[in-house]
């Protein structure tokens, strides 16, 4: 296996909400990788883990602020657009 010490977080604690959403995903995926390996010790173990659901509500955060932003335009039938809804309202 590759070392990702380069891209790995380190033990000390990451500050989720300083990251962006693509940096705090590969953060966590780092963090998915080195538990899977099953190479950390228990202890290392559990801080990761403690870290790396930080990481995934952040993620779920800005995700869900995404979602929010984005709206649906409605069009008449000539395809001129009519007004927006909010993502997901049907």
């Amino acid at each position: 296996m590759a070392d990702d010490s380069s891209t790995a977080p380190s033990n000390s604690a990451l500050d989720p909400a300083s990251l962006s959403f693509e940096d705090a995903l590969r953060a966590l995926e780092t963090i998915v990788r080195r538990l899977e390996s099953g190479d950390v010790p228990l202890d290392e173990s559990i801080s990761l883990y403690a870290q790396g659901e930080e990481l995934r509500k952040r993620c779920t955060e800005r995700l869900a602020s995404a979602e929010a932003r984005i709206a649906k335009l409605t069009t008449d039938a000539s395809g001129a657009v009519t007004g927006a809804q909010p993502f997901g309202a049907e």
